[in-house]
Protein backbone atom coordinates (compact mmCIF):
# COMPACT_ATOMS: atom_id res chain seq x y z
CA UNK A 1 0.00 0.00 0.00
CA UNK A 2 1.33 3.24 -0.84
CA UNK A 3 0.50 6.47 1.58
CA UNK A 4 0.54 9.96 0.75
CA UNK A 5 2.12 12.24 -2.00
CA UNK A 6 4.18 14.38 0.57
CA UNK A 7 3.96 11.59 3.34
CA UNK A 8 4.87 12.50 6.93
CA UNK A 9 5.58 9.93 9.87
CA UNK A 10 3.99 10.18 12.93
CA UNK A 11 5.33 11.27 15.97
CA UNK A 12 5.68 7.55 17.44
CA UNK A 13 8.03 6.23 14.85
CA UNK A 14 10.78 4.55 15.80
CA UNK A 15 14.59 5.95 14.51
CA UNK A 16 17.18 4.55 17.11
CA UNK A 17 19.18 1.13 17.98
CA UNK A 18 18.14 -1.53 15.62
CA UNK A 19 14.95 -0.76 14.63
CA UNK A 20 14.62 2.06 11.72
CA UNK A 21 17.83 1.23 10.27
CA UNK A 22 18.31 1.08 6.68
CA UNK A 23 18.41 -2.13 4.52
CA UNK A 24 19.83 -3.36 0.95
CA UNK A 25 22.35 -2.26 -1.01
CA UNK A 26 23.87 0.75 1.55
CA UNK A 27 26.61 0.92 3.19
CA UNK A 28 26.15 3.47 5.54
CA UNK A 29 23.35 3.56 8.54
CA UNK A 30 20.03 5.84 7.59
CA UNK A 31 17.34 6.99 9.70
CA UNK A 32 14.19 7.51 9.17
CA UNK A 33 13.40 10.95 8.36
CA UNK A 34 10.32 13.18 8.86
CA UNK A 35 9.22 13.14 5.33
CA UNK A 36 9.07 11.81 2.37
CA UNK A 37 6.90 12.32 -0.97
CA UNK A 38 6.00 9.03 -0.70
CA UNK A 39 5.59 5.75 2.14
CA UNK A 40 5.32 2.32 0.93
CA UNK A 41 3.81 0.07 3.77
CA UNK A 42 5.07 -3.26 3.54
CA UNK A 43 8.02 -4.66 1.63
CA UNK A 44 6.66 -7.27 -0.50
CA UNK A 45 7.46 -7.97 -3.95
CA UNK A 46 5.22 -5.73 -5.58
CA UNK A 47 6.10 -2.82 -2.84
CA UNK A 48 9.30 -2.49 -3.35
CA UNK A 49 8.62 -2.83 -7.27
CA UNK A 50 6.48 0.11 -6.78
CA UNK A 51 9.23 1.66 -4.45
CA UNK A 52 12.10 1.48 -6.78
CA UNK A 53 9.82 3.03 -9.53
CA UNK A 54 8.87 5.98 -7.39
CA UNK A 55 12.55 6.24 -6.86
CA UNK A 56 13.74 6.00 -9.93
CA UNK A 57 11.26 9.09 -10.90
CA UNK A 58 12.63 11.25 -8.11
CA UNK A 59 10.33 10.37 -6.06
CA UNK A 60 11.88 10.41 -2.09
CA UNK A 61 10.40 7.09 -1.07
CA UNK A 62 10.60 5.15 2.21
CA UNK A 63 9.69 1.58 2.39
CA UNK A 64 8.48 0.11 5.95
CA UNK A 65 8.11 -3.71 6.89
CA UNK A 66 6.97 -5.07 9.59
CA UNK A 67 8.83 -8.13 9.92
CA UNK A 68 12.34 -8.61 10.32
CA UNK A 69 13.16 -9.82 6.66
CA UNK A 70 11.88 -8.01 3.04
CA UNK A 71 10.03 -9.45 0.34
CA UNK A 72 6.40 -10.69 2.00
CA UNK A 73 5.80 -14.00 0.76
CA UNK A 74 8.88 -13.65 -1.42
CA UNK A 75 11.50 -14.39 1.02
CA UNK A 76 14.26 -16.66 1.79
CA UNK A 77 14.62 -17.85 5.84
CA UNK A 78 16.48 -20.45 7.34
CA UNK A 79 14.06 -22.29 9.44
CA UNK A 80 16.15 -25.56 10.23
CA UNK A 81 19.31 -25.42 11.46
CA UNK A 82 22.61 -27.39 10.13
CA UNK A 83 23.39 -29.76 12.88
CA UNK A 84 24.99 -33.09 12.71
CA UNK A 85 22.39 -36.14 11.16
CA UNK A 86 22.93 -37.68 15.37
CA UNK A 87 21.38 -34.56 17.18
CA UNK A 88 18.43 -34.21 14.47
CA UNK A 89 15.28 -33.48 15.90
CA UNK A 90 12.43 -35.70 15.27
CA UNK A 91 10.50 -35.76 12.28
CA UNK A 92 7.60 -33.57 14.32
CA UNK A 93 10.28 -31.42 14.65
CA UNK A 94 8.01 -27.98 14.34
CA UNK A 95 10.57 -24.53 14.00
CA UNK A 96 8.34 -21.56 14.47
CA UNK A 97 11.19 -18.86 13.85
CA UNK A 98 14.12 -18.41 12.06
CA UNK A 99 16.80 -20.56 13.28
CA UNK A 100 20.67 -19.89 13.41
CA UNK A 101 23.37 -21.96 14.69
CA UNK A 102 27.56 -21.48 14.94
CA UNK A 103 27.59 -25.20 12.98
CA UNK A 104 27.08 -26.25 9.45
CA UNK A 105 24.96 -24.10 7.09
CA UNK A 106 21.45 -24.41 7.61
CA UNK A 107 18.82 -25.04 5.42
CA UNK A 108 17.66 -21.99 3.21
CA UNK A 109 14.04 -22.18 2.44
CA UNK A 110 11.70 -20.07 -0.18
CA UNK A 111 9.34 -20.51 3.25
CA UNK A 112 6.44 -19.09 0.85
CA UNK A 113 6.40 -18.64 -2.67
CA UNK A 114 8.86 -20.69 -4.37
CA UNK A 115 9.28 -20.33 -8.17
CA UNK A 116 9.16 -17.76 -10.68
CA UNK A 117 7.93 -17.27 -13.77
CA UNK A 118 5.51 -14.32 -14.08
CA UNK A 119 7.57 -11.75 -13.05
CA UNK A 120 7.34 -8.73 -16.08
CA UNK A 121 10.08 -8.78 -18.50
CA UNK A 122 9.64 -5.18 -18.53
CA UNK A 123 10.72 -5.22 -14.51
CA UNK A 124 13.91 -7.38 -15.26
CA UNK A 125 15.08 -4.49 -17.64
CA UNK A 126 13.74 -1.32 -16.35
CA UNK A 127 15.16 -1.89 -12.76
CA UNK A 128 18.19 -4.22 -13.79
CA UNK A 129 17.66 -7.00 -12.01
CA UNK A 130 20.63 -8.99 -13.13
CA UNK A 131 22.91 -6.43 -12.28
CA UNK A 132 21.73 -5.91 -8.89
CA UNK A 133 22.08 -9.68 -8.53
CA UNK A 134 18.93 -11.70 -9.72
CA UNK A 135 19.84 -15.30 -11.09
CA UNK A 136 17.14 -17.74 -12.06
CA UNK A 137 17.83 -21.31 -12.95
CA UNK A 138 15.26 -22.62 -15.37
CA UNK A 139 13.96 -26.28 -15.04
CA UNK A 140 14.07 -28.24 -18.26
CA UNK A 141 12.35 -30.71 -17.73
CA UNK A 142 9.36 -28.65 -15.62
CA UNK A 143 7.03 -31.76 -15.25
CA UNK A 144 7.10 -34.56 -13.42
CA UNK A 145 3.81 -37.01 -12.59
CA UNK A 146 4.25 -40.21 -11.07
CA UNK A 147 1.54 -42.85 -10.68
CA UNK A 148 0.56 -45.12 -8.79
CA UNK A 149 -0.34 -48.50 -9.99
CA UNK A 150 -0.08 -52.14 -10.11
CA UNK A 151 2.98 -52.83 -12.50
CA UNK A 152 6.58 -52.42 -11.62
CA UNK A 153 7.72 -49.72 -12.43
CA UNK A 154 4.14 -47.66 -12.44
CA UNK A 155 4.36 -45.27 -15.33
CA UNK A 156 5.32 -41.55 -15.10
CA UNK A 157 5.03 -38.45 -16.99
CA UNK A 158 7.30 -36.34 -17.57
CA UNK A 159 7.31 -33.13 -19.30
CA UNK A 160 9.58 -30.24 -20.95
CA UNK A 161 10.60 -27.99 -23.59
CA UNK A 162 11.24 -30.50 -25.82
CA UNK A 163 8.03 -30.70 -27.66
CA UNK A 164 9.26 -34.46 -29.53
CA UNK A 165 10.44 -36.08 -26.26
CA UNK A 166 7.09 -34.52 -24.24
CA UNK A 167 5.00 -36.10 -26.81
CA UNK A 168 6.87 -39.24 -26.47
CA UNK A 169 5.97 -39.43 -22.59
CA UNK A 170 2.09 -38.49 -23.37
CA UNK A 171 1.90 -41.18 -25.88
CA UNK A 172 2.49 -43.72 -22.92
CA UNK A 173 -0.92 -42.76 -22.23
CA UNK A 174 -2.90 -41.88 -25.63
CA UNK A 175 -1.39 -41.48 -29.17
CA UNK A 176 -4.63 -39.11 -29.53
CA UNK A 177 -3.67 -36.21 -26.78
CA UNK A 178 0.02 -36.83 -28.02
CA UNK A 179 -0.75 -35.41 -31.35
CA UNK A 180 -2.94 -33.03 -29.97
CA UNK A 181 -0.37 -31.26 -27.39
CA UNK A 182 1.38 -29.23 -29.65
CA UNK A 183 -2.22 -27.58 -31.03
CA UNK A 184 -2.85 -27.27 -27.37
CA UNK A 185 -0.28 -25.32 -26.39
CA UNK A 186 -0.40 -22.87 -29.84
CA UNK A 187 -4.03 -22.35 -28.70
CA UNK A 188 -2.98 -21.19 -25.20
CA UNK A 189 -0.08 -19.25 -26.02
CA UNK A 190 -2.76 -17.18 -28.52
CA UNK A 191 -4.80 -16.55 -25.63
CA UNK A 192 -2.15 -15.52 -23.82
CA UNK A 193 -0.68 -13.51 -26.16
CA UNK A 194 -3.92 -11.07 -27.06
CA UNK A 195 -4.81 -10.17 -23.00
CA UNK A 196 -0.95 -9.97 -21.89
CA UNK A 197 -0.92 -6.55 -22.64
CA UNK A 198 -3.90 -6.00 -20.39
CA UNK A 199 -1.25 -7.14 -17.28
CA UNK A 200 1.28 -3.92 -17.93
CA UNK A 201 -1.47 -0.80 -17.21
CA UNK A 202 -4.32 -0.24 -14.50
CA UNK A 203 -7.65 -1.60 -15.89
CA UNK A 204 -9.92 0.64 -18.28
CA UNK A 205 -11.33 3.30 -16.32
CA UNK A 206 -15.18 3.10 -16.24
CA UNK A 207 -15.69 6.65 -14.46
CA UNK A 208 -14.51 8.17 -18.01
CA UNK A 209 -17.85 6.13 -19.63
CA UNK A 210 -20.77 8.32 -20.50
CA UNK A 211 -18.70 11.41 -19.12
CA UNK A 212 -16.85 12.70 -22.21
CA UNK A 213 -16.73 12.28 -25.45
CA UNK A 214 -17.31 9.09 -27.56
CA UNK A 215 -13.42 9.25 -28.79
CA UNK A 216 -12.87 9.62 -25.19
CA UNK A 217 -14.88 6.62 -24.66
CA UNK A 218 -13.29 4.76 -26.96
CA UNK A 219 -10.03 5.60 -25.35
CA UNK A 220 -10.67 4.37 -22.15
CA UNK A 221 -11.79 1.04 -23.72
CA UNK A 222 -8.71 0.73 -25.98
CA UNK A 223 -6.51 -1.62 -23.82
CA UNK A 224 -9.82 -4.19 -24.26
CA UNK A 225 -10.52 -3.66 -27.33
CA UNK A 226 -7.14 -4.49 -28.67
CA UNK A 227 -7.30 -7.69 -27.07
CA UNK A 228 -10.33 -8.20 -28.25
CA UNK A 229 -9.09 -7.50 -32.04
CA UNK A 230 -6.14 -9.79 -31.26
CA UNK A 231 -8.50 -12.82 -30.42
CA UNK A 232 -10.56 -12.14 -33.23
CA UNK A 233 -12.40 -15.30 -33.90
CA UNK A 234 -10.46 -17.13 -31.29
CA UNK A 235 -12.87 -14.57 -28.96
CA UNK A 236 -15.79 -17.45 -28.30
CA UNK A 237 -12.86 -19.91 -27.20
CA UNK A 238 -11.36 -17.43 -24.99
CA UNK A 239 -15.28 -16.80 -23.27
CA UNK A 240 -15.28 -20.44 -22.61
CA UNK A 241 -11.92 -20.83 -21.30
CA UNK A 242 -13.16 -18.11 -18.89
CA UNK A 243 -16.26 -18.92 -17.75
CA UNK A 244 -16.20 -22.70 -18.28
CA UNK A 245 -15.02 -25.65 -15.41
CA UNK A 246 -11.04 -26.60 -17.29
CA UNK A 247 -12.14 -29.95 -16.70
CA UNK A 248 -14.55 -29.52 -19.39
CA UNK A 249 -11.78 -27.40 -21.61
CA UNK A 250 -9.43 -29.96 -21.11
CA UNK A 251 -12.22 -32.94 -21.99
CA UNK A 252 -12.25 -31.34 -25.03
CA UNK A 253 -8.55 -31.41 -25.92
CA UNK A 254 -7.58 -34.74 -23.95
CA UNK A 255 -8.85 -38.02 -23.15
CA UNK A 256 -6.04 -39.41 -20.73
CA UNK A 257 -6.38 -38.72 -17.07
CA UNK A 258 -2.69 -38.46 -16.34
CA UNK A 259 -2.24 -35.57 -18.52
CA UNK A 260 -5.36 -33.69 -17.74
CA UNK A 261 -4.90 -34.05 -14.41
CA UNK A 262 -1.22 -32.18 -14.33
CA UNK A 263 -2.62 -29.82 -16.30
CA UNK A 264 -5.43 -28.80 -14.63
CA UNK A 265 -2.97 -28.59 -10.82
CA UNK A 266 -2.23 -25.40 -12.61
CA UNK A 267 -5.96 -24.17 -13.24
CA UNK A 268 -6.60 -25.28 -9.20
CA UNK A 269 -3.22 -24.05 -7.32
CA UNK A 270 -3.44 -21.78 -4.60
CA UNK A 271 -7.43 -21.62 -4.87
CA UNK A 272 -10.14 -23.19 -3.12
CA UNK A 273 -11.69 -24.88 -6.02
CA UNK A 274 -12.36 -27.75 -8.22
CA UNK A 275 -11.32 -28.78 -12.12
CA UNK A 276 -14.86 -28.58 -12.28
CA UNK A 277 -15.51 -25.19 -10.65
CA UNK A 278 -16.95 -22.84 -13.72
CA UNK A 279 -14.16 -19.97 -13.91
CA UNK A 280 -11.20 -21.98 -13.24
CA UNK A 281 -9.17 -21.80 -16.32
CA UNK A 282 -8.66 -18.43 -15.97
CA UNK A 283 -6.62 -19.77 -13.10
CA UNK A 284 -4.89 -22.25 -15.71
CA UNK A 285 -4.26 -18.84 -18.07
CA UNK A 286 -2.60 -17.54 -14.84
CA UNK A 287 -0.38 -19.54 -14.48
CA UNK A 288 0.87 -19.65 -17.72
CA UNK A 289 1.60 -15.97 -18.83
CA UNK A 290 4.73 -15.49 -17.50
CA UNK A 291 8.32 -16.50 -19.36
CA UNK A 292 11.60 -16.95 -18.13
CA UNK A 293 14.56 -16.02 -20.96
CA UNK A 294 12.24 -16.17 -23.34
CA UNK A 295 10.32 -19.21 -22.89
CA UNK A 296 6.75 -18.89 -22.70
CA UNK A 297 5.12 -20.93 -19.65
CA UNK A 298 8.60 -21.74 -17.80
CA UNK A 299 9.09 -21.50 -14.39
CA UNK A 300 12.53 -21.71 -12.83
CA UNK A 301 14.26 -21.12 -9.09
CA UNK A 302 15.60 -18.02 -7.87
CA UNK A 303 19.20 -18.62 -6.87
CA UNK A 304 19.41 -18.18 -3.04
CA UNK A 305 15.78 -18.49 -3.33
CA UNK A 306 12.74 -16.24 -3.62
CA UNK A 307 14.72 -13.31 -0.96
CA UNK A 308 17.24 -13.08 -3.43
CA UNK A 309 14.78 -11.67 -5.99
CA UNK A 310 13.39 -9.54 -3.24
CA UNK A 311 16.70 -8.56 -2.30
CA UNK A 312 17.40 -7.28 -6.25
CA UNK A 313 14.41 -5.30 -6.44
CA UNK A 314 15.05 -3.90 -3.18
CA UNK A 315 18.55 -3.24 -4.42
CA UNK A 316 17.05 -1.67 -7.78
CA UNK A 317 15.08 0.77 -5.56
CA UNK A 318 17.78 1.51 -2.78
CA UNK A 319 20.48 2.28 -5.67
CA UNK A 320 18.21 5.49 -6.96
CA UNK A 321 17.96 6.49 -3.02
CA UNK A 322 15.18 4.94 -1.35
CA UNK A 323 15.38 4.33 2.27
CA UNK A 324 14.28 0.62 3.09
CA UNK A 325 12.85 -0.69 6.40
CA UNK A 326 12.50 -3.74 8.57
CA UNK A 327 10.80 -3.91 11.79
CA UNK A 328 8.80 -1.04 10.94
CA UNK A 329 5.19 -1.64 11.28
CA UNK A 330 2.50 0.93 10.69
CA UNK A 331 -0.34 1.32 12.56
CA UNK A 332 -2.32 3.93 11.10
CA UNK A 333 -2.54 6.11 8.01
CA UNK A 334 -2.38 10.26 9.32
CA UNK A 335 -5.40 12.52 7.03
CA UNK A 336 -4.95 16.00 6.77
CA UNK A 337 -8.19 18.45 7.07
CA UNK A 338 -8.97 17.86 3.38
CA UNK A 339 -8.65 13.85 4.08
CA UNK A 340 -6.18 13.45 2.11
CA UNK A 341 -3.71 11.17 3.34
CA UNK A 342 -0.52 12.70 4.86
CA UNK A 343 1.09 10.55 6.79
CA UNK A 344 1.37 6.96 8.79
CA UNK A 345 1.73 6.45 12.55
CA UNK A 346 4.76 3.83 14.22
CA UNK A 347 2.17 3.21 16.96
CA UNK A 348 -0.73 1.90 17.90
CA UNK A 349 -3.40 3.87 17.08
CA UNK A 350 -7.21 4.44 15.76
CA UNK A 351 -8.21 2.93 12.14
CA UNK A 352 -8.99 5.61 9.26
CA UNK A 353 -12.96 6.00 8.48
CA UNK A 354 -13.36 4.22 5.02
CA UNK A 355 -16.69 4.47 2.88
CA UNK A 356 -19.74 2.02 3.75
CA UNK A 357 -19.89 0.56 0.76
CA UNK A 358 -15.71 0.28 0.17
CA UNK A 359 -15.04 -1.68 3.27
CA UNK A 360 -18.68 -3.99 2.78
CA UNK A 361 -17.11 -4.89 -0.23
CA UNK A 362 -14.15 -5.78 0.89
CA UNK A 363 -15.30 -7.80 3.75
CA UNK A 364 -16.99 -9.64 1.37
CA UNK A 365 -14.08 -10.59 -0.75
CA UNK A 366 -13.56 -14.26 -1.13
CA UNK A 367 -10.08 -15.18 0.54
CA UNK A 368 -10.77 -18.54 0.97
CA UNK A 369 -7.62 -20.29 0.95
CA UNK A 370 -6.77 -24.22 0.69
CA UNK A 371 -2.98 -24.16 1.22
CA UNK A 372 -0.97 -25.50 3.86
CA UNK A 373 2.74 -24.97 2.73
CA UNK A 374 5.19 -27.31 4.35
CA UNK A 375 9.31 -26.90 4.08
CA UNK A 376 11.28 -30.18 4.83
CA UNK A 377 14.71 -30.49 5.29
CA UNK A 378 16.23 -33.83 4.31
CA UNK A 379 19.36 -35.73 4.56
CA UNK A 380 18.96 -37.78 0.45
CA UNK A 381 16.89 -37.19 -2.26
CA UNK A 382 13.66 -39.11 -2.50
CA UNK A 383 13.63 -42.14 -4.91
CA UNK A 384 10.18 -42.50 -6.67
CA UNK A 385 9.18 -46.34 -7.56
CA UNK A 386 8.27 -45.20 -11.08
CA UNK A 387 12.11 -43.27 -11.35
CA UNK A 388 14.34 -44.58 -9.07
CA UNK A 389 17.43 -42.95 -7.96
CA UNK A 390 20.79 -44.39 -9.54
CA UNK A 391 23.41 -45.83 -6.65
CA UNK A 392 25.24 -42.95 -6.77
CA UNK A 393 22.20 -40.79 -5.73
CA UNK A 394 23.20 -38.04 -8.10
CA UNK A 395 19.91 -35.89 -8.86
CA UNK A 396 17.92 -37.22 -11.84
CA UNK A 397 16.62 -34.82 -14.72
CA UNK A 398 12.82 -35.24 -12.64
CA UNK A 399 14.10 -33.94 -9.38
CA UNK A 400 14.29 -30.06 -10.81
CA UNK A 401 10.70 -30.74 -11.99
CA UNK A 402 7.70 -29.54 -10.00
CA UNK A 403 6.52 -33.34 -8.63
CA UNK A 404 2.87 -33.70 -8.89
CA UNK A 405 1.42 -36.28 -6.97
CA UNK A 406 -2.28 -37.93 -6.15
CA UNK A 407 -2.80 -36.59 -9.73
CA UNK A 408 -4.02 -39.87 -11.65
CA UNK A 409 -7.03 -38.09 -12.40
CA UNK A 410 -9.31 -35.17 -11.71
CA UNK A 411 -11.46 -36.71 -9.74
CA UNK A 412 -8.74 -36.80 -7.01
CA UNK A 413 -8.61 -33.38 -7.57
CA UNK A 414 -12.49 -32.95 -7.09
CA UNK A 415 -12.56 -35.65 -3.90
CA UNK A 416 -9.71 -33.84 -2.40
CA UNK A 417 -11.32 -30.39 -2.73
CA UNK A 418 -14.89 -31.70 -1.68
CA UNK A 419 -13.32 -32.75 1.71
CA UNK A 420 -11.81 -29.04 2.56
CA UNK A 421 -15.41 -27.50 1.48
CA UNK A 422 -16.98 -29.84 4.55
CA UNK A 423 -13.75 -28.60 6.59
CA UNK A 424 -11.87 -31.38 6.34
CA UNK A 425 -8.40 -31.79 5.33
CA UNK A 426 -8.10 -33.51 2.11
CA UNK A 427 -7.18 -37.36 3.04
CA UNK A 428 -5.58 -38.00 -0.05
CA UNK A 429 -4.34 -34.12 -1.07
CA UNK A 430 -2.86 -33.28 -4.16
CA UNK A 431 0.79 -32.33 -3.65
CA UNK A 432 3.39 -30.59 -5.37
CA UNK A 433 6.87 -31.30 -4.76
CA UNK A 434 10.49 -29.32 -5.84
CA UNK A 435 13.39 -29.43 -4.70
CA UNK A 436 15.29 -26.66 -5.35
CA UNK A 437 18.72 -27.66 -3.49
CA UNK A 438 18.88 -29.73 -7.01
CA UNK A 439 19.76 -27.08 -9.24
CA UNK A 440 20.99 -24.83 -6.06
CA UNK A 441 22.89 -26.97 -3.54
CA UNK A 442 24.38 -23.74 -0.90
CA UNK A 443 20.32 -23.72 -0.17
CA UNK A 444 21.23 -26.91 2.07
CA UNK A 445 24.44 -28.76 4.02
CA UNK A 446 26.18 -30.86 1.96
CA UNK A 447 24.57 -34.52 0.96
CA UNK A 448 21.30 -32.80 2.06
CA UNK A 449 18.36 -31.15 0.45
CA UNK A 450 15.31 -28.94 1.15
CA UNK A 451 11.99 -29.33 -0.44
CA UNK A 452 8.80 -27.50 -0.98
CA UNK A 453 5.56 -29.20 -0.45
CA UNK A 454 2.75 -27.02 -1.72
CA UNK A 455 -0.33 -28.80 -0.91
CA UNK A 456 -4.35 -28.37 -0.73
CA UNK A 457 -6.96 -28.80 -0.21
CA UNK A 458 -6.76 -27.55 3.59
CA UNK A 459 -9.99 -25.56 4.55
CA UNK A 460 -9.14 -22.20 6.61
CA UNK A 461 -11.57 -22.73 9.55
CA UNK A 462 -11.66 -26.75 10.49
CA UNK A 463 -15.17 -28.36 10.60
CA UNK A 464 -16.60 -28.25 14.43
CA UNK A 465 -14.82 -25.00 15.15
CA UNK A 466 -11.67 -27.43 15.99
CA UNK A 467 -8.31 -25.33 16.41
CA UNK A 468 -5.66 -25.59 13.86
CA UNK A 469 -3.20 -26.04 16.24
CA UNK A 470 -0.13 -28.28 16.67
CA UNK A 471 -1.90 -31.25 16.95
CA UNK A 472 -4.20 -30.82 13.94
CA UNK A 473 -0.93 -29.63 11.81
CA UNK A 474 1.10 -32.71 12.45
CA UNK A 475 -1.94 -35.20 11.75
CA UNK A 476 -2.28 -33.05 8.54
CA UNK A 477 1.35 -33.18 7.42
CA UNK A 478 1.62 -37.04 8.34
CA UNK A 479 -0.83 -37.64 6.36
CA UNK A 480 0.94 -35.69 3.13
CA UNK A 481 3.99 -37.65 4.40
CA UNK A 482 2.61 -40.78 4.00
CA UNK A 483 0.97 -40.23 0.51
CA UNK A 484 4.81 -39.48 -0.62
CA UNK A 485 6.17 -42.29 0.94
CA UNK A 486 3.81 -44.47 -1.02
CA UNK A 487 5.15 -42.97 -3.78
CA UNK A 488 8.70 -42.80 -2.57
CA UNK A 489 9.42 -45.24 0.02
CA UNK A 490 12.23 -44.02 2.67
CA UNK A 491 11.11 -40.43 2.00
CA UNK A 492 10.14 -40.09 5.89
CA UNK A 493 13.10 -41.80 7.63
CA UNK A 494 15.04 -38.74 5.73
CA UNK A 495 13.10 -36.20 7.41
CA UNK A 496 15.26 -33.90 9.44
CA UNK A 497 12.82 -31.47 10.26
CA UNK A 498 9.88 -29.63 8.56
CA UNK A 499 7.82 -26.16 9.12
CA UNK A 500 4.15 -26.18 8.19
CA UNK A 501 2.07 -23.61 7.62
CA UNK A 502 -1.66 -23.90 7.45
CA UNK A 503 -3.82 -21.10 6.00
CA UNK A 504 -4.30 -19.33 9.16
CA UNK A 505 -0.42 -19.92 9.46
CA UNK A 506 0.41 -17.74 6.09
CA UNK A 507 -1.92 -15.23 6.80
CA UNK A 508 -0.78 -14.16 10.74
CA UNK A 509 3.14 -14.76 9.01
CA UNK A 510 3.48 -12.93 5.84
CA UNK A 511 -0.44 -10.63 6.08
CA UNK A 512 -1.93 -13.51 3.16
CA UNK A 513 -5.54 -12.65 3.91
CA UNK A 514 -7.52 -15.99 4.53
CA UNK A 515 -3.95 -17.11 4.04
CA UNK A 516 -5.18 -16.61 0.14
CA UNK A 517 -1.63 -16.64 -1.95
CA UNK A 518 -3.22 -14.30 -4.31
CA UNK A 519 -4.52 -12.08 -1.60
CA UNK A 520 -8.28 -12.72 -2.70
CA UNK A 521 -9.64 -15.43 -5.51
CA UNK A 522 -9.01 -14.89 -8.91
CA UNK A 523 -12.38 -15.89 -9.64
CA UNK A 524 -14.02 -13.78 -12.36
CA UNK A 525 -15.88 -11.61 -10.24
CA UNK A 526 -12.86 -10.65 -8.40
CA UNK A 527 -10.65 -9.42 -11.88
CA UNK A 528 -10.03 -6.49 -13.45
CA UNK A 529 -13.01 -3.86 -13.29
CA UNK A 530 -13.81 -5.85 -10.29
CA UNK A 531 -10.03 -6.06 -8.33
CA UNK A 532 -10.63 -5.59 -5.02
CA UNK A 533 -13.55 -3.95 -6.00
CA UNK A 534 -16.04 -2.20 -8.32
CA UNK A 535 -14.90 1.18 -8.77
CA UNK A 536 -11.84 0.70 -6.36
CA UNK A 537 -9.53 -1.15 -9.77
CA UNK A 538 -7.29 2.00 -10.39
CA UNK A 539 -5.13 1.49 -7.40
CA UNK A 540 -6.76 4.54 -6.19
CA UNK A 541 -8.28 4.02 -2.83
CA UNK A 542 -11.61 6.04 -1.55
CA UNK A 543 -8.81 7.93 0.92
CA UNK A 544 -7.14 10.75 -1.73
CA UNK A 545 -3.73 9.69 -1.67
CA UNK A 546 -3.75 6.10 -0.92
CA UNK A 547 -3.00 3.78 -3.00
CA UNK A 548 -3.38 0.25 -3.11
CA UNK A 549 -0.15 -1.36 -4.59
CA UNK A 550 -0.45 -5.42 -3.91
CA UNK A 551 -1.87 -8.63 -5.35
CA UNK A 552 -4.94 -7.55 -4.14
CA UNK A 553 -5.47 -4.73 -6.90
CA UNK A 554 -4.95 -5.85 -10.77
CA UNK A 555 -3.72 -7.82 -12.44
CA UNK A 556 -4.31 -10.36 -8.96
CA UNK A 557 -1.31 -12.69 -7.45
CA UNK A 558 1.97 -14.70 -8.02
CA UNK A 559 5.14 -12.99 -7.97
CA UNK A 560 4.50 -10.50 -11.06
CA UNK A 561 5.43 -7.26 -9.69
CA UNK A 562 3.02 -5.44 -11.82
CA UNK A 563 0.48 -4.00 -10.13
CA UNK A 564 3.39 -2.60 -8.06
CA UNK A 565 4.86 -1.11 -11.23
CA UNK A 566 1.13 -0.28 -12.68
CA UNK A 567 0.32 1.97 -9.03
CA UNK A 568 3.61 3.56 -9.40
CA UNK A 569 2.63 4.70 -12.71
CA UNK A 570 -0.70 6.01 -11.37
CA UNK A 571 1.07 7.61 -8.36
CA UNK A 572 3.33 9.37 -10.69
CA UNK A 573 0.47 10.82 -12.84
CA UNK A 574 -1.31 12.05 -9.80
CA UNK A 575 1.93 13.49 -7.83
CA UNK A 576 2.43 15.79 -11.72
CA UNK A 577 -0.73 16.64 -11.55
CA UNK A 578 -0.52 17.85 -7.89
CA UNK A 579 2.54 19.58 -8.40
CA UNK A 580 1.47 21.13 -11.51
CA UNK A 581 -1.74 22.62 -9.62
CA UNK A 582 0.74 23.95 -6.90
Amino acid sequence: MLAGLRAGLGAGCAVHGQRGQRLAHSRTTEKLQREYDAVVIGAGHNGLVAAAYLQQAGLRTAVLEKRHVLGGAAVTEEIVPGTPRALHPPAHYLPCARLTTPCSPGFKFSRASYLLSLLRPQIYAELELQRHGLKVLPRDPYSFTPLLEDRSPPRSLLMGHNMAQTQQQIAQFSQKDAQAYPKYEVFMGCLVSAINPLLDAPPADTTALGQGSLLQSLRALWPLLQAGLALGRRLPHFYEVLTAPISKILDHWFESEPLKATLATDAVIGAMSSPHTPGSGYVLLHHVMGELEGQRGAWGYVAGGMGALSQAIACAAATHGAHIFTEQAVCRVLLGTDGQAQGVVMQDGTEEQLPEDFVRRIQQLDTRSPVTKINVAVDRLPSFLAAPNTHDNQPLPHHCCSIHLNCEGTHLLHQAYTEAAQGHPSSRPMIELCIPSVLDPGLAPPGCHVVSLFTQYTPYELAGGQPWDEKARNAYADTVFDCIEAYAPGFKASVIGRDILTPPDLERIFGLPGGNIFHGGMSLDQLYFTRPAPSYSTYQSPVPGLYLCGSGAHPGGGVMGAAGRNAAQVVLRDFRRLRWQR
